[in-house]
């Protein structure tokens, strides 16, 4: 099992990265938000990861964090999800407001994730109610923010900007109790 790997980021082609670590290169896929986060081409890179040998090959798949990793472990564990699936779960939500949903049975939530239906929904909240505790205290950036605060990061983060863009352009409306699509459209008006 390859679980970390630190070398010179080589390429960088959103879902697909190239890290070269003493003459190898290896091609790493992650969750697209994550693309932000990585440093330029050429410089030093650090990763988490996890590899899947499949009969069509072996593939690495990259993490900025032990709890993305883990989060990404104990989705690929549930019937009909699959590494594609559990990166679009962390494309759009860090692990500890993926655990939120969860614990809230909010399926209408998790059915706005991509390639996420109600069938499906209300399967990760059965098959990882007992497993919600492991992420409920990752990412405490956004302990304190309420529900539609915490949709409107995610769906920021999903658009392309890092976290802490989003945070920072919606920290002055924090206790405003405003629905998700008003704190993004506010947030949007500021970050540009």
């Amino acid at each position: 099992m390859i679980g970390f790997v630190r070398g010179i980021l080589l390429e960088k082609e959103a879902p697909h990265l190239t890290v070269e670590v003493n003459g190898i290169g290896y091609e790493i896929q992650m969750a697209l938000n994550n693309f932000g986060n990585l440093p330029s081409v050429g410089k030093e890179i650090s990763l988490y990861t996890h590899l899947i040998k499949r009969e069509d090959g072996e593939f690495l798949y990259g993490f900025i964090n032990k709890e993305q990793r883990t989060l990404f472990r104990s989705l690929i564990k549930i019937s009909n999800i699959g590494p594609k699936i559990a990166l679009a779960i962390l494309a759009v939500m860090e692990p500890h407001v993926f655990a939120q949903y969860l614990s809230n049975n909010d399926v209408a939530a998790l059915e706005r994730i991509p390639g996420i239906g109600t069938k499906t929904a209300r399967r990760l909240i059965i098959e990882m109610r007992d497993k919600i505790t492991t992420w409920e205290n990752f990412g405490h950036a956004n302990a304190g923010f309420d529900t539609a605060m915490q949709d409107a990061i995610s769906a920021l983060v999903a658009l392309g900007y890092k976290p802490q863009e989003a945070q920072h352009a919606l920290i002055t409306h924090k206790n405003k109790n405003l629905p998700s699509e008003e704190l993004i459209r506010l947030a949007l008006k500021k970050i540009k």
